[in-house]
């Protein structure tokens, strides 16, 4: 099976997985949970529970790790665009709190 590389939903840094990512996977920066729905290809927030696989259960907390059968690591490019999204956002927010 290829190595499997998942990114981090808060701090964008890179995990490489050697075909599975078990439920008790952290990120070694930022210590929070990989194998969850915010990692996920299906993560949509604009879709019904958040999920674009129709027949995934419901997950409550999307930022932590779960078993869905469903799980498979989002593509790079998603995932840097989101994190690049959020990056934006809060240097937008930062500077509006910044004393001129």
């Amino acid at each position: 099976m290829p190595d499997l590389v998942v990114i981090c939903h808060s701090c964008g840094s890179r995990t490489t997985f050697d075909g599975v990512v078990g439920r008790s996977a952290r990120c070694d920066r930022c210590g929070l949970d990989l194998r969850c729905c915010r990692t996920c290809r299906f993560h949509d927030a604009s879709a019904y529970n958040e999920c674009a696989e129709p027949s995934a259960e419901r997950v409550v907390e999307k930022d932590r790790a779960n078993f869905c059968d469903y799980y498979s690591p989002r593509q790079q490019g998603a995932a840097a665009a989101a994190t690049a999204a959020s990056s934006d956002a809060q240097s937008a927010l930062d500077n509006l709190f910044r004393k001129g």
